[in-house]
Order: structure tokens, then sequence, then C-alpha cells
């Protein structure tokens, strides 16, 4: 085996363990978590019905404009819903947890073998190396989000295209059409990448000589094809081919409030550590030496400038969403590095040992923040529910969470609470545990919660109870 070979294999290894520790280490998970590993499991008993309608549990979808509302949930990506819910199908629900950190890895194999095609194989191996350990890129492969997922895709689409197109292998050709697919159905601002093609063929042949070439055509075809499923979702919900994507452009509106266009620059040194810098660097030398001439150089460019623009325009921004161009930044900070003569092992080390730094402090605030008193008894909680009967009716306020770590029948207190009709609910179900879970993780001090508490406490025999210096859950069942 290579020398380079045998690095990547350690640094692959490695990678994934770090992962699986860190999602160890992080036991809660945060609400589209929760959401994408509820709808996963539903699908499985819901005949892959893609929809909240008849489900216990609900999204905070805050448009009321019909079909964009409740129940219809074409505004995440289903990709990743679909492929949890092959996990719950196939009894593999251990897996749920950690199939992004496995995703993750393997795609930092993915950028080994994107560089050494674009550039050569100790490009590939650096730019793993700064992917493995890049602060933002560690931190979302231990969650069940779709920005890792759909950089997997992503990729993928460029391997095959490059492949494709710049090497002339056909099946090749047909591969891109079908990741390119792949990666909208597992996000849908993947779709920003899609200028980026088109400058190339422009860039490249000076005209449209590109649109003869009928695997061209072939490979939209296939893209059509895997997204067919979701055009015809998009008119059985939304009566419109196109409503899924409609939906995610109206629910990024409202969920999470408004960012400057800064917002990515200004946490730009916090997520993406001395890579970031090394990135910067690496423009200005592009830009000295003239090397943008380059096709596989420009081709990088503009996915970077593509997907950023498109991403500082957004309303609502989070440092996660520019996931998918840190293979950009990696791969053109490991071209940079190359350049390097002299001193060019012990500039490589510094760079590892900053982005271990890095990646490092960024964690520890999360894992304190996720180990208080609160957290820790509302997971004890839960924890005391999974060994109820599976049939048993939970009622609580944090529906969503509870759904993900039981998977049995929850219903919310009602609203406005009154003691009396509360009582004559529950009496009508015909369920022979009914457990009332009262907890202060993620809840309000108004007076009507404290209200419930209070008659909660009074009216019915507490069963088990985590009482810390700041924080509570405690579960009462009624007989």
């Amino acid at each position: 085996m290579k020398k380079e070979n045998k690095i990547i294999l350690i640094l692959v290894i490695f990678s994934f363990l770090i992962r699986v520790l860190f999602s160890i280490a992080l036991p809660l998970v945060g609400w589209d978590e929760s959401i994408y590993s509820n709808l996963g499991y539903d699908l499985t008993q819901n005949n892959f019905k893609y929809s909240l309608e008849n489900s216990i549990w609900s999204d905070r979808i805050m448009s009321w404009d019909s079909p964009y509302s409740w129940p219809n949930i074409g505004f995440r990506a289903p990709l990743l819903p679909f492929s949890l819910a092959v996990l719950y199908f196939l009894k593999f629900d251990f897996l749920v947890k950690f199939l992004i950190a496995i995703i993750g890895t393997l795609s930092i194999f993915l950028i080994y073998a994107l560089g050494k095609k674009l550039f050569d194989e100790k490009v590939g191996l650096y730019s793993a190396i700064f992917l493995s350990l890049l602060p933002l890129y560690v931190l979302f492969s231990t969650m069940i989000l779709t920005e890792v997922y759909s950089t997997f895709f992503i990729l993928l689409t460029f391997i095959s295209f490059w492949e494709g197109f710049e090497k002339n292998k056909n099946i090749h050709k047909i591969l891109f059409g079908i990741f390119f697919a792949l990666a909208i159905l597992a996000r849908y601002t993947s779709l920003w990448i899609a200028p980026v093609f088109i400058f190339y063929f422009l860039v490249r042949d000076k005209y449209f000589k590109f649109l003869k070439d009928k695997n061209l055509w072939y490979s939209i075809l296939a893209f059509f094809v895997v997204l067919l499923p979701l055009f015809i979702y998009g008119e059985r919900y939304y009566n419109n081919p196109l409503g899924a994507f409609i939906h995610g452009k109206i629910a990024a509106s409202y969920y999470g409030g408004v960012q400057s266009t800064s917002f990515y620059f200004q946490h730009g040194l916090e997520d993406f550590s001395i890579i970031g810098l090394i990135f910067l660097l690496s423009i200005g030398f592009i830009i000295f030496k003239k090397e943008y001439k380059k096709r596989q150089i420009y081709m990088l460019l503009a996915w970077f400038l593509s997907f950023l623009s498109l991403a500082v325009y957004m309303p609502h921004k989070e440092p996660r969403f520019l996931i998918p161009i840190t293979p950009v930044i990696c791969l053109m900070s490991g071209f940079f590095v190359n350049k390097i003569k002299k001193y060019k092992i012990l500039f490589l080390g510094l760079i590892i040992l900053a982005l271990m730094f890095s990646t490092f402090f960024l964690f520890i605030p999360i894992f304190k923040k996720q180990h208080n008193d609160s957290n820790s008894c509302f997971l004890e909680a839960n924890k005391f529910l999974g060994s109820t009967e599976i049939d048993s009716l939970i009622i609580t306020d944090q529906v969503v969470y509870t759904y993900y770590y039981n998977k049995k029948q929850i219903i919310p207190f009602p609203r406005p609470w009154n003691l009396t009709s509360f009582k004559k609910t529950i009496e009508k179900t015909n369920k022979k545990e009914i457990y009332i879970l009262i907890t202060d993780f993620q809840k309000s001090d108004s007076e009507e919660d404290k209200l419930i508490g209070k008659d909660i406490e009074n009216n019915f025999a507490k069963v088990f109870e985590c009482v810390k210096k700041e924080g509570s859950s405690k579960v009462y069942k009624h007989n």
C-alpha cells in the first residue's frame, strides 16, 4: 500500500472515531435533529407518507397560507428522513444517531479523491486532513442534519462532472446528473451550485459547443428522473410540481430571524479556524500567479462564489449553511500548501495543531451547555418513560423531543388549561398506562405553566423524580 493510501486510511478511521465520540458526548438532540428523525420513523409507520397529517407531533410551521402550511412538510428536503426510515425499517435504530457521522467520514475520502483528480495525491491528502479537522465540519458531522449529507452528494457531483466532461467518461456524465439530483433531495440549497457547471462550459468552450454532447442530455434526463418523485409529491400536496421548493423558500423567510449580510464573515475565524486564513492566502496566490486560468481553479472559485453569494442573500443565516463550500476552502488551501517549498511539513503541522485546538475549544462550550441540570433530568425522565409499556400514553409540552427518545403516543397539555376537562379527556382514552411529564427543559416560566405543574402535583401520583440544583423533571401516572 502506498504511503498516501495508508495515511488516508488512518485519517478516515480517526475521523470516524472522533465523530462517533462527539456524537456520544452530545446525547441531547436539537429541534431540527428531532424533526428529521421523527419524520424518518413516521415514514415507516404511515406507508411512507411524507406529511404531518395524523402525526402525534408537529413542526414549527408558522405560515397558514394553504397549501404552504400544516400538515405539509415538503419544505424539509426528503432524502435524510427517507434514509433514516430505511434504518428504522431494518431495525437499525442505533445507527440513526451516527448516520451523519458515517457520511461525514466518507466525505473525507471523497475530498481526497476529488483533490487527487483535480491536482495530485498530495493536494488531495492535505485537503482531506483539513476537512477532517475543520471545526465547523467536525461539529455538524455529529448531528442529524442535512448540510453534511448534501455535501457528500455535492462532492460526488463534482467528481463525476470532472471525470465525465473533462476526462470524457460517459458513465460519469450520467452519474453527474444523478448525484446532483440527490444533493438537491438532501438539501434544496444544493441548487445554488447549478450556475457553476454552466459557467464552466461557457469558459471552457467559449460558446455552446457543449450542447452537442448527447450524454449531457442523458445526464439532464437522469437528473429529472431522480427528481420526478419530488415533482409528483409537489403536485399531490401543493398542486404545483415545484411546491416543495416554494414551501422551502417561504419557510426560510420565517425561521430563525434575519441576520446581517456580514454574518458569515463575522463568524469566519470561529468556524474555519486557520484554514480560513490559508484560504485567503491561496486566493492571493492564485491571483498573483494567474492560476485562475486553469480549469480546475476557476471551477472551484465558481463553486465558492456561486454558493456564498446566494447564502449571503438569504435572510436567515447559520454557520452550518456554509458547509457545502467547506470542500472548496479545504481544496484551495491544500493547493496552496502544496506550493510551499521550504518548511512545508512544519507549516502543515502547525495548521493541524491549530485546527485541533480550534475544534476542541468549539466543542467544549457546546458540551457544557448540553450537560446542565435541566437537560440531564430531561434525559433521565425520558429513559424512565422508555422503560414503560410500549402502548402507554405520554402527556407533555415537549412532544417533539420526547417522541424522538420514546416513539410512543404523545399529546400536549390542552391550552387554555383546565384541570377538569383535562381529567375527562384522559379518562376517555383507552390506554392502560398514562404518564404525565413535567419538566423545566426549554420551558417558559408563564403563570399557566406554573398552574399546570401545581395541578398535576396535587392530583396525580408521582412515579419518577429528578431534581437537581438548576433543573428538574417529574413523571406522574394516572390511575
